[in-house]
């Protein structure tokens, strides 16, 4: 591990943690966190969406010392299908899968038995879902310090989607007081869960519009230097399937990667053109423009400076299009050790120790299972 790895990165900026969403497949982010804390690195702006937004509460509602042991108990509480595991646990990985859907998980939610009656059946906007998440209300007011998040140093920001308006919400603690409610709004995924209502206004989860929601670190005002680890649960990079069930797969993984490649490739782009108007304002002397024209038009350039990590999650043995509500031990023990080997692996190596151009806002290093395979951004 680098030496002196929490002042190495504390001079690049503010220490970012970006959480997608994905189920069960959030185990890994645990591990992340927890490679992390052990470098003693802890961040200081969590943001995530769905079951990111869950782990993301559990860290910033919790003091340093205790957030490993909320996440470990969140995690234990919603273990499912112990029965099925063991060394044949691929094979009943269909009876496990099942028994998810149709008894729900504990902690987690539980079955609408009216939703069962028929998809016309009227059961009002706020409990339109298959499943109940009354289970995971108390579940996080149990684990979740929400004075903590709305008074303590670590920012944390949630993403919803308006049902009515189809606009991407964050919800963020800097600005308005936080409650479960919006860790809840931000895990709403339909059909299975039912809106959630913040101020007369029904949100789901906002994996529907931005599953990485890196962009709340790109559009922030002020902007500021950082380093930010967003961690991916769905791969954007796949081989070509070879069956219907491999399609499947393939396919979830592109619908949730979030066209997160085309959201980096933008703020590339843009923080670019940011440090070149810094830089052409400095070029210009200050007899051929006017002071206030000069002025107005330097504040679109911007010389902040940010190294974006992206922690890219391999697919695993045996996985499927069912990975994401594997919520048996044996996968959240796999998951976990997985994002814990992958980010010391990477924490290592330190990417952001790299040469980049000074014109570079917005320095990439992509990390796939620990491996950096774009260590200058390019």
């Amino acid at each position: 591990m680098p030496q002196n790895l929490k002042k190495e990165l504390a001079a690049l900026g503010q220490t970012v943690l970006v959480l997608q969403g994905g189920g069960a497949l959030g185990a890994y982010q645990i591990g992340v966190y927890q490679a992390l804390q052990e470098a003693g690195v802890e961040p200081d702006w969590v943001i995530g969406t769905s079951i990111g937004a869950i782990n993301a509460a559990l860290i910033a509602g919790n003091a340093p010392g205790q957030r490993l042991n909320a996440l470990r108990e969140f995690w234990r509480r919603v273990e499912h299908g112990k029965v099925f595991d063991g060394p044949l646990a691929n094979l009943f990985s269909p009876m496990r899968t099942m028994s998810a859907v149709m008894a729900g998980i504990p902690s987690f939610f539980t079955p609408n038995p009216l939703a069962f009656m028929g998809q016309r059946m009227p059961l009002g906007p706020e409990a339109a879902g298959y499943y109940s998440v009354e289970p995971l209300r108390n579940t996080l007011t149990d684990l979740v310090d929400f004075d903590l998040i709305n008074a303590g140093p670590v920012r944390l920001t949630v993403g919803a989607v308006s049902v009515r308006t189809s606009e991407m919400h964050y919800f963020d603690s800097r600005d308005t007081p936080l409650d479960v409610r919006h860790v809840l709004a931000s895990g709403a995924l339909p059909p299975a869960f039912p809106a959630v209502r913040i101020d007369d206004e029904l949100y789901w989860d906002g994996g529907i519009v931005s599953n990485t929601p890196v962009e709340a670190v790109f559009d922030d005002n002020p902007r500021q230097n950082a380093i930010v680890f967003a961690v991916h649960l769905w791969s954007p990079h796949g081989t070509e399937p070879k069956s219907i069930w491999e399609v499947t797969n393939r396919q979830k993984d592109i619908q949730y990667s979030s066209r997160a490649h085309a959201h980096i490739k933008r703020q590339r782009q843009l923080h670019k053109l940011r440090h070149i108007v810094q830089r052409l304002a400095q070029l210009v002397p200050e007899s051929e423009v006017p002071v206030e024209e000069l002025t107005k038009l330097s504040c679109y350039g911007c010389a902040t400076q940010m190294h974006v990590v992206r922690l890219l999650t391999p697919q695993l043995e045996h996985e499927d299009h069912t990975k994401d509500v594997d919520f048996s031990p044996r996968g959240i023990r796999k998951r976990w050790e997985a994002g814990y080997a992958h980010t010391s692996e990477m924490l290592n190596k330190a990417p952001w120790r790299a040469a980049a151009d000074p014109l570079e806002g917005f320095i990439l290093h992509e990390a796939i299972a620990g491996e950096i395979v774009d260590a200058a951004g390019t």
